[in-house]
């Protein structure tokens, strides 16, 4: 079975790359990698349907060095989630040192992992991602919100 991102990843990967079309993506992925595989648990391993429900997006949103704008978005993500009007998609964010998640009602924390995601931002999905590629209604991205 040929692994697929989920609905809801592919979606925001699709906005995020058509409102920063010049980003860098060198520490995207999504796929797992040898350190993943060889951890046992992550979200970046698809599942017995071949799902993965994790996506990470690099935190250089414009490709040349101009303000870092990455720390707006993981939160505008998390307030997003917060609300719950991304229809429970999102599972948490890691960002920077940080990890918000409805643990402790999306006010971010430290995070205890061996990577920082200081490079880029990690978004896992719930379940409810799988199948709903709906838009994110988030400002840096094209929404209202």
């Amino acid at each position: 079975m040929t692994p697929k991102l989920c609905k809801a990843g592919q979606q925001l990967r699709q906005q995020v790359d058509d409102c920063f079309t010049d980003r860098d993506r060198r520490s995207d992925g999504w796929i797992a990698d040898a350190r993943h595989i060889a951890g046992g648990k992550s979200d970046h391993i698809p599942n017995q349907s071949g799902i993965v429900r994790a996506w990470d997006c690099d935190r250089d949103l414009h490709g040349v060095s101009k303000p870092d704008e990455m720390p707006y978005l993981a939160d505008q993500l998390r307030i997003l989630a917060k609300s719950k009007k991304d229809n429970g998609r999102i599972a948490y964010i890691i960002f920077n040192g940080l990890i918000a998640s409805p643990k402790k009602s999306w006010a971010w924390r430290k995070y205890v992992g061996v990577n920082q995601h200081t490079h880029h931002m990690h978004i896992s999905f719930t379940q409810k991602g799988d199948a709903d590629g709906s838009f994110f209604n988030i400002p840096m991205l094209g929404g209202t919100a």
